[in-house]
């Protein structure tokens, strides 16, 4: 399977960072990407340890006819669609959509023109990762070790806090109910 990680930590001018990425998750069916599941709504710690606000983090499951470095390409639309600026390394943002595995391929860069790094290079030291993952796709094992998320999940370093949120009346139990409005994607 496909799997992208979904945060936020500030408002975008579509709400609160919850609303925001359930609505960056209706918005990619227009780029060609279909969502198949999709986890609960964590609550978590930025990381590194700083005085950000924390973090809204989900695990979504996708499908699409992109290649890996085209799915890439129309994350990052999405997020300078809903408002995501880059500035410095783990500054707060509005909108953060990792690709985080593209049906195992392993994929450095170096070894490929795209420069791509799949899977995410730090996707199994982080707890918002591993948590919703494991909620949509418990038997999931990382590509290049072989271990699977609860292993994983079980060898992080403490410090790192999550807490699944309550479900909310929105799109994927966000509170985005809005149909249009969104960014011109």
């Amino acid at each position: 399977m496909i799997l992208i990680g979904i945060g936020a930590n500030i408002p975008s001018s579509l709400g609160a960072p919850r609303a925001t990425c359930g609505a960056a998750l209706t918005a990619l069916p227009r780029l060609g990407i279909e969502i198949a599941a999709c986890s609960s709504w964590w609550q978590t710690a930025p990381i590194p340890a700083s005085n950000q606000p924390w973090f809204v983090n989900a695990v979504a499951g996708v499908k699409t006819s992109l290649s890996p470095t085209e799915l890439l390409s129309a994350l990052l639309k999405a997020e300078t669609a809903f408002g995501r600026v880059r500035s410095v390394p783990n500054a707060d943002r509005v909108l953060d959509l990792d690709l985080l595995d593209y049906n195992g391929i392993i994929s450095k860069p170096g070894t490929n023109e795209e420069g791509l790094n799949l899977p995410h290079p730090r996707m199994h030291e982080r707890v918002f990762v591993l948590l919703p993952l494991l909620e949509i796709i418990p038997e999931w094992r990382h590509p290049e070790t072989g271990r699977t998320a609860e292993s994983l999940a079980g060898a992080l370093p403490s410090g790192q806090a999550a807490f699944r949120m309550p479900q909310a009346d929105g799109v994927f139990g966000t509170e985005w109910n809005r149909e249009g409005g969104l960014p011109g994607i």
